[in-house]
């Protein structure tokens, strides 16, 4: 008895020896990849040269020949014809931060006439993961196409110019919307560093600071104006638009389906007559909106948030029916400077008339409240920008965009001039990725809500799964409820797909210059990897690839589906089992080392996960990628989980660290392998080896083997607990009768 005892004392500390070796070998195999990295730093990036050479001046520049020399003002080469200079070139990180996800630049190379127009863009490098699992490049060159004509001076002297995408309106990635920053910051910069169209540098005039004049907003003490007043001092501004007026800006578009279709009626009659006040001052406030609307306002009105009243009348309605569908009113938006915010139906009121004396009775009366995630100054001159559409095909429709000016009487604006100062480059450009993932964590804030929640109810389960088990067949509906959530919510709908390319990111910014901002400008990915770094230290890389992996659900569900149609299922021999394993590290650790030569060259060769195909696409790609993406779910009809099991190079990136786990939370009998095995049949991965220990950096915690363990009906040694207690009679072919003794426990690995 003391023998067994000493010898299981030994193997326990022969256990513990063995853990913190693997440890010491995991930190001394990352010192040595940061070494590597740090050498490999050094290769130097590509310059405005470079990709001149590569890019052809027509093909940026219509009507270009050639490229000239750089000129003395900066990094940027006149593009030349006929011998003379008609624009410029120039790339995007010459002049301002286009840090993208990955952590590393996208490079965009611009070309711009000498009126401050855009003439073409090229994007020529990036590293971006993104695109690798998610957007395919062909988009999003398409989409930098889509800045050709776009007027710079308009962007930088009127603070509003041509309407954003409509990508970058309605959420697009975090990569474009880097893109779309960078391209139109750089341009200005360009274009005030050579004085094109008398633009001057920004810092050399620093601009003075408005700031509305404090007034009370004590309803008997504010001061009411009629209709007339407001009009006559510029509280509320007036845009006229004829028939006419608008047939003509098509025509000058030039597009021929476009001019085919004009506005039907008289010359004159109105298209629109758009009216607008902002609602900052509270005398302006209190005279459009009346006593008892008035009162509403202020309940409503959070600190800091601004309200507008928008009214009009005539063929055109500012409203449109988009917000009736997607909850954004999408014929309407507030511009200032380079900031623009549309408005939505939560933040929207009808209202059946302006309550100032002598107003016209309009078609349209409506109060906009802005987004939280609006950046607004009132005091500020800005513009109510109408986006006139007009159909030209089932589906398609071209647009034109008028700006109706604001601008607040001067008696309620306070103007300071500030100390001359000069804004370093690089703050602006700090201070421009801050707003950037804040303004995408704004933006994704519902959707954030339901994934944190989805996670904390994963974590409650947990921790009480001894509890939540011993229920089958709830357990049963929970993880296929789970499983169907996370493959078409987080998987489907918000294309929160991990990769292994995070992890080459992760790595590489670690090894070069880290920022967080890089990682936060996509909140999903960054919570779900936030919930796997400390899900590792509770359960290992279960908690992830056993419930929050889209492409995982895919597998199991499938496999569920398989196993009703009575497809046979495959036990792979245990010794053939165990030698297939390490191919998935194997994968893993080419790419990683990989990666620290080249990320780029990486991330393409990791297109062995099937993710971007399957679920970030949704199969819509090309044949090749479909056929490797239907072998490996085929494979999974057959053998559950067959990729998980011995291919997934992310389930190896998160088994390595997760053997530092500090808790077991699986239980396990001593009689499991010996002679019991029921567990180990009931195991989807086949974690459990012949002797009964889980192998936990296979596990994925599905708690089949816990369900198992409670179950009173099939357990060997609960059905012998409940006979010797002598609740119900053991079944002779059900107790095991021989081995260890029945009803002891043991932990994991034991």
């Amino acid at each position: 008895m003391e023998s067994e005892e000493g010898l299981e004392m030994l193997s326990g500390v022969e256990r513990i020896i063995r853990r913190r070796l693997k440890a010491f070998c995991i930190l001394q195999v990352l010192g040595m990849l940061a070494v590597i990295g740090s050498i490999s730093a050094r290769a130097a990036e590509g310059d405005l040269e470079k990709y001149l050479a590569e890019i052809p001046a027509p093909s940026l520049f219509p009507g270009g020949e050639m490229y000239g020399p750089l000129v003395a003002e900066g990094p940027l080469s006149p593009v030349l014809k006929d011998g003379e200079i008609i624009g410029y070139a120039f790339l995007n990180t010459d002049f301002v931060g286009a840090i993208g996800y990955s952590g590393k630049p996208i490079k965009v190379l611009i070309g711009m006439d000498l009126a401050g127009r855009i003439s073409g863009a090229r994007l020529v490098a990036h590293a971006e993961p993104i695109v690798l699992a998610g957007i395919p490049e062909e988009e999003i060159a398409d989409f930098i196409n889509g800045y050709r004509e776009i007027d710079i001076l308009k962007l930088a002297k009127e603070k509003g110019g041509e309407p954003p995408p409509v990508d970058i309106v309605s959420g697009a990635t975090v990569t474009i919307m880097v893109i779309d920053d960078s391209i139109k910051r750089a341009s200005v910069r360009a274009a005030r560093l050579l004085g094109i169209g008398g633009l001057t540098v920004e810092a050399t005039s620093p601009r003075a600071i408005r700031s509305l004049i404090p007034q009370t907003s004590t309803e008997d003490k504010v001061a009411v104006q009629d209709w007339s007043s407001l009009l006559g001092d510029g509280s509320v501004r007036r845009m006229r638009l004829t028939l006419k007026d608008v047939n003509q800006a098509f025509v000058a578009q030039g597009n021929a389906e476009a001019i085919a279709r004009p506005e039907q009626g008289a010359d004159e009659d109105v298209f629109i007559d758009l009216y607008v006040a902002s609602l900052a001052v509270p005398t302006i406030a209190r005279s459009l909106l009346g006593k008892w609307e008035y009162r509403n306002y202020l309940n409503r009105v959070k600190a800091g948030q601004q309200a507008f009243v928008v009214m009009g009348e005539g063929h055109y309605s500012f409203r449109g029916s988009g917000y009736v569908r997607g909850g954004i009113f999408d014929r309407i938006q507030v511009v200032q400077g380079e900031e623009a915010f549309r408005f939505t139906d939560h933040g929207y009121k009808n209202l059946g008339e302006v309550a100032a004396e002598g107003a016209p009775d309009f078609n349209e009366v409506a109060l906009f409240y802005a987004p939280k995630t609006a950046v607004f100054n009132p005091a500020d001159n800005w513009q109510l920008q109408l986006l006139v559409q007009r159909a030209i095909g089932a589906l398609e429709k071209v647009f034109i965009a008028y700006d109706l000016n604001y601008k607040l009487p001067e008696p309620y604006v306070k103007v300071t001039q500030p100390v001359s100062r000069v804004m370093n480059a690089q703050d602006e450009d700090n201070a421009a990725v801050n707003a950037l993932w804040k303004k995408m964590w704004k933006a994704k804030m519902p959707e954030v809500i339901i994934l944190v929640s989805a996670i904390t109810l994963l974590t409650i389960l947990f921790f009480v799964q001894n509890q939540v088990v011993k229920y089958r067949a709830l357990t049963d509906r929970i993880r296929l409820g789970f499983l169907v959530f996370t493959l078409f919510y987080i998987g489907y709908y918000a294309q929160a797909q991990l990769s292994v390319v995070n992890v080459f990111v992760f790595a590489n910014a670690l090894l070069s210059d880290f920022r967080w901002e890089f990682f936060l400008m996509e909140p999903m990915i960054f919570i779900l990897w936030c919930s796997v770094a400390v899900s590792l230290l509770f359960w290992g890389r279960g908690a992830y690839c056993g419930w929050l992996c889209p492409f995982g659900a895919l597998q199991e569900l499938t496999n569920k589906l398989a196993r009703l149609l009575r497809v046979p299922q495959i036990t792979v021999p245990w010794w053939l089992h165990e030698r297939l394993w390490p191919i998935k590290y194997m994968i893993f650790l080419a790419l990683l080392g990989l990666s620290v030569y080249s990320l780029s060259m990486a991330e393409h060769l990791a297109e062995v996960e099937p993710f971007k195909t399957a679920i970030v696409l949704k199969f819509m790609r090309a044949w090749p990628y479909l056929l490797f993406v239907g072998v490996l779910l085929a494979a999974g009809l057959f053998i559950e989980r067959f990729y998980c099991r011995y291919l997934c190079p992310l389930g190896a990136a998160l088994a390595i660290p997760g053997k530092l786990a500090m808790f077991n939370w699986l239980k396990r009998y001593r009689n499991c392998g010996d002679p019991c095995h029921k567990c180990a049949q009931d195991c989807m991965v086949q974690a459990i080896d012949p002797k009964g220990n889980i192998n936990p950096n296979e596990c994925l915690h599905c708690l089949r083997c816990q369900q198992t363990y409670y179950d009173e009906k099939v357990c060997p040694v609960m059905i012998h607990k409940l006979a010797k207690a002598g609740k119900k009679p053991v079944p002779a072919e059900a107790v095991v009768r021989r081995g260890r003794k029945l009803n002891q426990t043991r932990e994991l690995g034991e």
